[in-house]
């Protein structure tokens, strides 16, 4: 059995992705992770702070199962062009879920610098993954773009299609 710390980010992971972020309650996260109060308040001072830690633990998760989904392709182009069928796989996998640092972007206050810092370094690595790949900087923007919007309205239409289209763009703009 996983460790109290571990069911707690893994039960939140599942809350905050099903219900969002301000519709999930600690003591909902709690509860369906089996653990005692004083065991939450032991690894989290706040609910801001599990959040910090799920989405620390996404971005690992996230870029990892990224550069897995990639490592057979040798190209710049197959490897942009495979990041893109990447995002499909995670609509399968997810169910359209979208993006989880968008999705708790959309709910906290402008000011809580503390989570916004981690969903922009998650942003920063995705930016700099196809910066390193394509190595043009107005290029790889372009795609971090078109990669970025795909996955907002893929979630939004629970569609594949800007996807698709976005991969046909991108075989025109890389020779």
């Amino acid at each position: 059995m996983a460790s109290p710390r571990d069911r707690i980010v893994h039960t939140a992971s599942g809350l905050f992705g099903r219900q969002g972020y301000n519709s999930t309650g600690i003591n909902q996260i709690i509860s369906e992770a089996k653990v005692a109060k004083a065991s939450f308040y032991q690894y989290f001072k706040s609910k801001d702070d599990l959040c910090v830690e799920y989405l620390k633990v996404r971005h690992e998760y996230w870029f990892s199962e990224l550069n897995h989904f990639c490592a057979q392709e040798e190209t710049p182009k197959s490897k942009t062009l495979k990041s893109f069928d990447f995002l499909i796989h995670m609509n399968q996998k997810e169910h359209f879920q979208g993006c989880s640092f968008l999705n708790i972007l959309s709910e906290i206050p402008v000011d809580n610098v503390k989570i916004l810092t981690v969903i922009q370094h998650h942003k920063m690595d995705l930016r700099t993954y196809f910066s390193e790949l394509l190595e043009e900087e107005e290029l790889s923007d372009h795609i971090y773009l078109l990669f970025e919007s795909s996955l907002i309205e893929s979630q939004l239409f629970k569609s594949n299609e800007l996807i698709e289209r976005s991969k046909k763009i991108i075989n025109h703009l890389i020779s």
